[in-house]
C-alpha cells in the first residue's frame, strides 16, 4: 500500500458513500414494522441489479427500488401500493448527505483532486439528490450507467470515467463502501478505497485484491489523501 501511486481523480459512488440511506428507515417501518426491513431491501437491489445486467437486460435503477419494494412486500405478505413506491422514490431522492462528506470532499477538492461521481441512480432532472443534499458543486462531473446500460461492478460502468475525462484508469480511485464497487473498480484498472459505513465490511477471500485504502469514514480518508 505504501508503494501505490496517488491518484489524481477520485470517483465516489453515491447511494449510501455519500447519502445516508437510513433515512429510509421509517417507511420500512411503517410498511414492515420493522425499519431494519430496509437491510433486506437494498441488498435485494443490488442483486438484482446486477443479475439484470447478467443477463443482458436494463431497466433504470429507480424503476427497480420501485419493484423490489414491492417484491419484498409480497415476500411478507404484505400490499406494496403505488403510493408507497411513489414515496420511496421521493425519499431515495431527498437523502442527506453524511455528515462527514462535505467536508471531506471540500478537503479533497482545495488540495486539488479532480472529484466526480459514478452511481447506478439514473439521470435525475434538477434538483437532483447531490442537490438536494446540498453537495453537488463540490464535484467536478456527474456519471451514471445510463450511458452504457449496465450497473456496477460492470467493467464498461467503470471505464465511462477514463474515456470521459481523457485519463488513465490507473489514475484513478473509487470510493465507495460496498466491497462490490471497489473490487469491480480495481479490476477495471482503478485503485479503490473502502469506507466503512455500517453494515458494510471488506471481504476476505483467496486470490482477492483488497481495498487499497480501508476507512472508518470519508474525514479518514480525506486525512490519508492529503500530505
Amino acid at each position: 500500500m505504501t508503494d501505490l501511486s496517488r491518484p489524481s481523480v477520485l470517483v465516489f459512488d453515491v447511494n449510501e458513500t455519500l447519502l445516508d440511506i437510513t433515512t429510509l428507515e421509517p417507511l420500512f417501518e411503517r410498511l414492515f414494522g420493522d425499519g431494519a426491513v430496509l437491510r433486506e431491501w437494498f441488498p435485494e437491489l443490488i442483486l438484482y441489479s446486477q443479475t439484470l445486467t447478467l443477463s443482458d437486460i436494463y431497466t433504470p435503477f429507480g424503476t427497480l427500488a420501485g419493484s423490489m419494494l414491492r417484491m419484498v412486500g409480497t415476500n411478507k405478505g404484505i400490499d406494496v401500493t403505488d403510493a408507497d413506491i411513489a414515496e420511496l422514490k421521493q425519499l431515495f431522492g431527498q437523502m442527506p448527505a453524511h455528515k462527514d462528506a462535505a467536508p471531506a470532499l471540500t478537503a479533497l477538492r482545495d488540495a486539488g483532486y479532480t472529484l466526480v461521481t459514478l452511481t447506478n441512480s439514473a439521470a435525475a432532472p434538477s434538483p437532483t439528490p447531490l442537490e438536494n443534499a446540498g453537495i453537488a458543486g463540490l464535484f467536478d462531473h456527474h456519471f451514471n450507467v445510463s450511458e452504457v446500460e449496465k450497473f456496477k461492478p460492470h467493467r464498461s460502468v467503470y471505464d465511462i470515467v477514463p474515456k470521459a475525462l481523457n485519463t488513465p484508469a490507473s489514475d484513478m480511485c473509487m470510493v465507495a463502501c460496498h466491497v462490490w464497487d471497489t473490487i469491480g473498480a480495481q479490476a477495471a484498472g482503478y485503485q479503490g478505497a473502502f469506507i466503512a459505513r455500517p453494515h458494510n465490511s471488506v471481504f476476505e477471500v483467496p486470490n482477492l485484491r483488497q481495498p487499497d485504502y480501508i476507512c472508518d469514514d470519508l474525514a479518514v480518508f480525506a486525512r490519508r489523501m492529503i500530505p
